[in-house]
Formats: structure tokens, C-alpha cells, sequence
């Protein structure tokens, strides 16, 4: 039986199987790109960008139809799933807009006589390997901006996401992009370890748990490749002053359960100041648990299945070791089938596996903390390093804790607020690239210098 196949979590049905690449199809494949690459490369940037743009025209095209495919292959509720189209759509027309700033010579004031500047070029065929967590959007901040750089693309999706990956093809197919520009890889690990491996591929890109961001680092050390990882993250949510703690609850639980819980920048340990401790506690119990669990299809839905039968059953064994290991279990805490109730955790330690883990589903562990200082040593007290969001009223505190934070992104009274302009990353164990935004596309590039003399 294949790796690939469409599963619904939420009925546990294989719906269709994909047939994985032969050695033979996955050599034709990297043939392909770096064949492309010799033309792709020299097109002119207005004419690469015009085809990207022609990509995020075609996602708005058939959102309905590619919005659907994921509901099917990984349980996100449809409203999400649209709304990843949308942002897929949108950051990929955001490199296509600033083609020509990302591609424009920098020049440097010299100490000599003559000139100097930094030309950026391609580099090369690139391999990405991307999560099912999500299919659209992963993809398009890494492609979009390799592709208006002139770089090729080799993708390999998550084994459980085939008709998205086939359906993002098809897009950068119908846009108009040579052969071979873009190609979907059906692969094993191994197979993509050898792509890895291959002279003609000069990086890869990897989304995804540490174990994978680590294999793929190791092998792509082993042969001199870059590699730029996006990994896990446990993101700390600061609640110490608000003048509207129904609005900061609203939040905090909106952030929780964006993507029914999977989203590797989600707020995940939520830090609150004492005097607010409680009625923070029984506002955001009662939100998580007032939400609806159900068929990702249905209109109502906030929280779908998780994306499998597996991710469930890690979720559940995550939080039932935590109550054997002393935390109070608040609410939540059951799972039937690839559905997860939202759960709260109090009490939790560090001396406990769940205080260093990453909860990856529709679970929160609150904490409570006397003042500033706590709170930002518990925020930092994990060797994950994305996301971290405050909530005060204070600006001149939110100044502080954000210098102080160890993360790649700090969000101050605010949730969800990725766009394609803002750079998206993290430190520690969490990562070592930027995705998104203009440092998107300075990390496959050859900054080459070109000096002239007087």
C-alpha cells in the first residue's frame, strides 16, 4: 500500500491512495528541475513574477474546490480551510508584487575607490519538504519566493496530504511555469535523503516536528547542502494587565484552537498575573469547552478531528501522563476516535514531561505567576523559541518583555495576526530560517559581490 493516501480523520475512511515515486520517476523528477532552472533562471523577473501572480489568481479561482480537498485530508473546519486558501493566495502574490525589490542590486558605500554592489541570483533546484498541518500555506511561503528569485522547486508534501500537493501542481502547471519549475514529489524518506544528496540540489527546506527537522539537517550537513528548518513551537501567552479581560479570553482561546488546535505558533502555555489568575481560569474553561467539536463541514464547527487517528491518540497519552504525574485536569481530557475534547491542564511543573513538551491539538495548560519577572521566566523556561504573545496595558512593559523574550516573533495585544509582509520564524529548538516577508527570499539566494575599481 502506498504512503500517500487521503484518510478522513474524521470518519477514518480512505477516500484515495497514491502511488509512490519509483527511484527511477524521483530521478526523472530532479532531471526536470535542474533542466528547468537553466531557462527558468534566465527569465526576466517581470515575466517570472507574471506567472507566480497567475498562481495566486488561480487559488482564489478554485478556493471552494481546494479549500474542500484539505477539510478531506486533515479535518480542518471549511471557514479555516477557506481561509488558508485566501492567505496562500495572498502571500504568493505578495512576491510576485515585490519582484522586482527582492531581485534589485544593493549597493555598498566603499571605502576605496570604484564601485561595489550585492546581485542577488538563484541558486539552484531547490527541495521542500512541508507539513499536513497546513498544506497551502506552508507551501506558498516557501515556493513563492524561490520561484520569482529563479529558483526551481522539488516538493514533497506530508504522505497524508497527496491531492492537495497535486492540486498546488496543477496550479503552478496551469499558470503557465515551465516543466519542471515546480514538480510534486510522491517520495519515501530515503528516496528524499538521496534528493538531498544530489549534486544538482543546493538546499531544502523543512517544516515540521524536530525528528524530521534534525534527520534532514544531518543529511543535508553530510553533503554541504543549506537547509533552512521551521520546527515546533510551545508559545507562551503573558496576561498581566487588560481592560477587557472577555476580549483577552477570546483571544487566547481563538489562538488555542486555530487549525482545532495544530498550529505550531499557537499560544500553548498561558502565563497570567495572580489577581487575574481566576477569573482568566473560568472564562477560558468555559470558552474551550463551549466550543464546538464536530464534522469539519459543518458551518458551526471550530474544532474538526485532529489531522489522525496517531495525533489524537499522542495528544490523549500527553495529557493523561500529566495527570498521573500530578496536574489538575480542569476540563477536557476525552477523545473518540481522531476528535479531541478542548482541554485545560492547572498545576503543571517542571518537573513534568508536559511543562518541555509541545501539546499539538486543542489542549492549554494555564499557569499562574506573581508578577513580570515569573512570567517572563516561565515563558522562557522551554527550549522552543517561535511565537510568544503579551497582553498588558502597559507599553512601556510590553517593550520589556518583548527585549527579553526568547522567541523569533512577539505579538502584543494581538492573536493571528500573520500577514505576508511580516517574517515568520523562531530560535532554539524551533528553528533557523525566516519565512514570509522580504528576508523570505534571502535564504536560497547567492549574494554576489561585484566590485569595479576606479
Amino acid at each position: 500500500m502506498s504512503d500517500y493516501a487521503v484518510v478522513n480523520p474524521a470518519t477514518g475512511e480512505t477516500l484515495a491512495t497514491y502511488d509512490t515515486f519509483t527511484d527511477a520517476q524521483a530521478e526523472a523528477a530532479v532531471t526536470a528541475a535542474a533542466s528547468a532552472y537553466e531557462t527558468w533562471s534566465e527569465t526576466p523577473v517581470a515575466e517570472r513574477a507574471a506567472l507566480v501572480r497567475r498562481v495566486a489568481e488561480l487559488h482564489r479561482e478554485r478556493r471552494d474546490e481546494l479549500a474542500a480537498i484539505i477539510v478531506r485530508e486533515m479535518g480542518k473546519p471549511l471557514s479555516a480551510a477557506l481561509g488558508e486558501v485566501d492567505f496562500a493566495a495572498d502571500i504568493t502574490q505578495f512576491y510576485a508584487d515585490n519582484a522586482e525589490k527582492i531581485t534589485a542590486d544593493q549597493p555598498i558605500d566603499i571605502l576605496g575607490e570604484g564601485t561595489a554592489v550585492i546581485r542577488k541570483a538563484p541558486i539552484g533546484v531547490l527541495l521542500g519538504i512541508m507539513p499536513w498541518n497546513f498544506p497551502y500555506y506552508q507551501v506558498a511561503r516557501f515556493a513563492a519566493p524561490n520561484l520569482v528569485l529563479g529558483n526551481t522547486i522539488l516538493l514533497k508534501h506530508a504522505p497524508q496530504c497527496p491531492e492537495s500537493s497535486a492540486a498546488i501542481e496543477a496550479m503552478y502547471r496551469d499558470a503557465g511555469l515551465p516543466a519542471g519549475a515546480y514538480v510534486n514529489l510522491y517520495v519515501t524518506n530515503d528516496q528524499a535523503a538521496t534528493i538531498i544528496a544530489d549534486p544538482r540540489v543546493q538546499g531544502v527546506s523543512v517544516t515540521g516536528s524536530e525528528r524530521a527537522g534534525a534527520a534532514v539537517a544531518e543529511v543535508a550537513g553530510r553533503n554541504l547542502k543549506k537547509v533552512a528548518l521551521e520546527l515546533g513551537g510551545s508559545d507562551p501567552f503573558i496576561l498581566l494587565s487588560t481592560e477587557d479581560l472577555d476580549a483577552a479570553v477570546a483571544a487566547a482561546v481563538e489562538a488555542r484552537l486555530d487549525n482545532n488546535g495544530q498550529s505550531c505558533n499557537a499560544p500553548k502555555r498561558f502565563i497570567v498575573v495572580d489577581e487575574l489568575y481566576q477569573p482568566f481560569l473560568e472564562k477560558f474553561t468555559a470558552a474551550m469547552t463551549g466550543s464546538k467539536v464536530g464534522d469539519p463541514f459543518a458551518d458551526d464547527t471550530v474544532v474538526g478531528p485532529l489531522s489522525s487517528l496517531a495525533a489524537a491518540e499522542r495528544l490523549a497519552e500527553q495529557v493523561d501522563k500529566a495527570v498521573q504525574q500530578g496536574a489538575q485536569l480542569v476540563a477536557g481530557g476525552t477523545r473518540d476516535g481522531a476528535f479531541y475534547a478542548p482541554t485545560v491542564l492547572t498545576g503543571v511543573t517542571s518537573d513534568m514531561d508536559v511543562y518541555r513538551e509541545e501539546l499539538f491539538g486543542p489542549a492549554g495548560v494555564v499557569y499562574k505567576v506573581a508578577d513580570e519577572d515569573e512570567a517572563v521566566k516561565i515563558a522562557n523556561d522551554t527550549g522552543y523559541g517561535l511565537g510568544s504573545y503579551v497582553y498588558t496595558t502597559d507599553e512601556e512593559q510590553a517593550q520589556r518583555i518583548a527585549d527579553k523574550i526568547d522567541a523569533g516573533m512577539v505579538y502584543v495585544n494581538v492573536v493571528l495576526a500573520d500577514s505576508p509582509e511580516l517574517p515568520f520564524g523562531g530560535v532554539k529548538r524551533s528553528g533557523t530560517s525566516r519565512e514570509m516577508g522580504l528576508l523570505a527570499a534571502d535564504e536560497f539566494v547567492n549574494k554576489k559581490l561585484i566590485r569595479v575599481g576606479a
